[in-house]
This record gives C-alpha cells, structure tokens and sequence, in this order.
C-alpha cells in the first residue's frame, strides 16, 4: 500500500524561544504549508548534532529539507577570515551548522532526496569543500539588491535557468522571476556540483549534482514556499520534491 511521504525538515534556531527563553527551534509555516500541498507529510526535526541520532533520524524519513535562516559561520570555509568581511556577518549558531552538516552527510550515505532552500543551498556547499561569499554588496558590488527582505513573498528579479537542467524540466521555463532575500551566496562551488541558473549579476540561484548520487537534489537561493500562493508554478518544486520522496519510500523493502 503506498503512503504519503515523509519529510524530515531542518529548523532555524534562537538563543531564546517564546516559551521558557532558553535555545530553541522555529520554522516557517510557509514550509510545511508547501510540503503538505505537495502531499507529503513534514516533520521538524530537533536541532542535535549526535551522529547516531540523525541517522536514525534519516532512515525513517524518505527525504530531508534544508531551510532558510541565519549565516553559515566563515570559519568553516575561510582560514583566516578578513576582519572586514567577519562584522558582515552575524547570527551564527555553532550547533546548527554541525547538526546540518552531519545530516547533508547522512542524507548522501542513505541516498535521500534533498532540497536545500537559501541558507539550505550555502551549507549544502561548505559541506561538500565549497565556499561562500560572506558579503555580497563589498566582494560583488551589482545594481540588484539582493536581501531584499521587504520583499520577501513577492518577484525581485529574473534568474536564467540552464537548458537540461532537473529546475527547468520541474519550472517549465527558461527565465522566471524570483524573490531575494540573502545577503550572501556561493564562491567556489563544491566538487560534485553544478550551477544550473544564476541572477543577471553572475550570482548562484541554483545548484544540482553531477551524477545521479542521491534519487533527487535540488538546492535554490530563493524562496520558492514563499512565492506559490502568488505564483502557483513554484508549487511544482515541492510537488517534484514529494514525488521523489514518494519513490524513494515506496521502492524499499
């Protein structure tokens, strides 16, 4: 009998939640919204690093959801980090970038699906020897203003989308126009990957493997859960997502 999918979904944190004030865990209704539509079943998954817990964790999900959220730390990707490109970037939080990394590299070993969203597509490359650029308006001066926060449901500017790519296939199109909301971006891009739409200004909008290593892998610098309740042709990547997941559920034994 097949089943919904299930979908292991990586939360932002606070040093301080709304009930009791002390490290917790928060994630958009807007992801879960998306995923649910699509016909898949979300779960927040704890923020704990412990190796042995988020492979359990893994193998009883069919697929995992790498979120938005605060800067990856530099020092995981640059040795020193320049003094004037460490005061652009904030909010770092140790424990979340462990327990992501430890569950990209989980997710790679069991061969799940994964979509990495904004932050998601970042550590998804510093994860597999990639980097980022911390500061995009001082190392990438370009005429788009790309953390446009103000504007975080709705078009800000156009992406290229590469022919033969997994995104053009799921969009249907080679331009669309996107929401903006990161103040950083992929440098070097990791061994393994490939950029498969960029904004105007060169800068990444999306990411895919190489080869077939995992059933699916889409990573995005946009917000696609934000934009669907106007521009209902972004619910087609969670629905490409879920249906991934669906296959790689009903295929075990």
């Amino acid at each position: 009998m097949n089943t919904a999918p299930t979908i292991l979904m990586a939360p932002s944190t606070a040093k301080a939640g709304e009930e009791f004030f002390d490290y917790s865990i928060s994630l958009s209704d807007a992801y879960l919204r998306a995923i649910i539509e699509a016909g898949g079943v979300p779960f927040v998954a704890p923020c704990a690093p412990a190796q042995k817990l988020v492979a359990e964790l893994v193998s009883r999900v069919d697929g995992i959801l790498l979120s938005g959220g605060d800067d990856i730390q530099p020092s995981l990707y640059l040795d020193p980090v320049p003094p004037n490109l460490a005061k652009t970037s904030s909010g770092h939080d140790a424990q979340r970038d462990l327990f992501e990394t430890v569950l990209i590299n989980e997710a790679f070993r069991q061969r799940k699906p994964l979509l990495a969203i904004c932050r998601g597509l970042q550590i998804v490359n510093v994860a597999l020897g990639g980097d980022l650029i911390v500061d995009l308006p001082t190392q990438a001066p370009s005429e788009i203003r790309h953390a446009r926060m103000d504007l975080k449901d709705k078009v800000v500017h156009p992406i290229h989308i590469e022919e033969g790519t997994m995104l053009r296939s799921i969009l249907g199109t080679g331009e669309i126009g996107v929401n903006s909301t990161h103040h950083q971006a992929i440098g070097k891009l990791a061994p393994g990957l490939k950029v498969t739409a960029r904004a105007a200004d060169g800068v990444v909008e999306a990411t895919e493997l190489c080869q077939s290593i995992l059933p699916y892998y889409l990573g995005l610098q946009f917000h696609p859960e934000r934009l669907i309740w106007r521009h209902p042709v972004f619910q087609e990547v969670f629905r490409s997502f879920t249906a991934a997941c669906a296959v790689n559920r009903n295929s075990q034994p």
